[in-house]
């Protein structure tokens, strides 16, 4: 399977730990601060990204659906609300993350209609065929190997089923650009460090983002693991984009 930038792109380049090991590490670290950070860094849009990207599931009326990546359980609880399936496993290589999602699971009273287990997108302990749609949240970025994890999701996905992936992307318009390289590269680090001590988790945002094979490239990476009826949707002027396909 071919290599990508963001493939080798880890929050500690002085770490002898894989890029996995790193990933998993780093989110233990900020788990506790990770959902307020969301919300503060991107002044509360990534909520309407979430619903955007799970509103591409609407019409397929999903009753088992997976959520890679699943972090503290945000797009698996609004999958519930806005989809309503039958049942919503949610699957992350953090342990932190994962304990407080959880909680917030428990929390509203949904422990058996949404499971989170722990485990990575290049092993899907599930049987092939499994899933009606799979949802991931700015997490493919944090894959050791790209193309493996994409045929794992395409493995466990239904024929009929669809994968619709959330991430972040450049944009494209120069004014906006410039402002939007200042502000992911310079000014969130600073802010995430006022709040949080791990500035490296946010450096290895703006890194990976950079790094990443975005729009028709990742479009093509899809469809070269199997995924057919392709598309994406950039949202918020580029910021981030929706990419889905599905299985045949």
């Amino acid at each position: 399977m071919n290599k990508y930038a963001h493939d080798v792109i880890v929050p500690d380049a002085e770490s002898n730990l894989n890029k996995k090991k790193q990933v998993a590490e780093m989110f233990n670290s900020i788990a506790g601060k990770y959902d307020f950070l969301n919300r503060f860094l991107s002044a509360g849009v990534d909520i309407w990204w979430r619903k955007k990207a799970i509103s591409q599931l609407k019409k397929l009326k999903p009753k088992i659906v997976l959520d890679v990546a699943t972090g503290t359980a945000d797009v698996a609880l609004m999958t519930h609300k806005e989809l309503h399936p039958d049942k919503i496993y949610g699957i992350d290589i953090s342990a932190g993350m994962l304990d407080l999602g959880r909680k917030k699971i428990q929390q509203k009273g949904l422990e058996k209609i949404i499971e989170l287990q722990q485990g990575d997108s290049e092993n899907i302990a599930f049987e092939d065929n499994f899933f009606d749609g799979i949802t991931v949240a700015f997490g493919v970025r944090n894959f050791e190997n790209l193309e493996k994890g994409l045929a794992e999701m395409l493995r466990v996905l239904k024929p009929g089923g669809k994968l619709v992936v959330l991430e972040f992307s450049k944009p494209k318009q120069k004014s906006f650009k410039f402002l939007y390289q200042f502000y992911l590269s310079k000014l969130a680090p600073g802010l995430v460090q006022a709040f949080a001590s791990d500035k490296k988790a946010y450096q290895y945002l703006n890194n990976s983002v950079f790094a990443f094979p975005e729009g028709q490239n990742f479009l093509n990476i899809m469809h070269g693991v199997g995924f057919t009826q392709t598309y994406l949707q950039p949202l918020s002027l580029g910021i981030c984009t929706i990419y889905c396909g599905t299985k045949v």
